[in-house]
């Protein structure tokens, strides 16, 4: 896969593993790069890894506000879509490594509703 790939299939973990939210000021791409490390499990599943973990609680703690939040939806939702071999099943990642999201992740999540 070419490094862009990585980071298209990173935003598709994210929209399954972070959907707590981004601050406003992170690009989709540094979220994409910040979760990388969850590529693997996402596609394997199996134990989530600690690089995961460590990513999805920095981003989770950076949402401070409900348009962050409604940003990281829609940058994961979108990039969701663009990718296959995902097991969007192993959603529930944020729970394992200990952070609450406000929404499920998946690409039929309504974005705006997001509070």
């Amino acid at each position: 896969m070419s490094g862009s790939g990585v980071v298209k299939v990173a935003c598709v973990l994210v929209i399954c593993m972070v959907a707590a939210g981004v601050e406003a000021g992170i690009s989709c791409g540094q979220l994409a790069s910040g979760l990388s490390p969850c590529l693997d499990y996402l596609k394997k599943g199996g134990a989530v890894p600690p690089g995961c973990c460590s990513s999805i609680k920095a981003l989770s703690s950076a949402s401070k506000t409900t348009a962050d939040r409604q940003a990281a939806c829609t940058c994961l939702k979108t990039l969701s879509k663009s990718y296959t071999g995902l097991n969007l099943g192993l959603a529930s990642g944020p729970g394992k490594c200990g952070v609450s999201i406000p929404y499920k992740i998946s690409p039929s999540t309504d974005c705006s509703k997001v509070t």
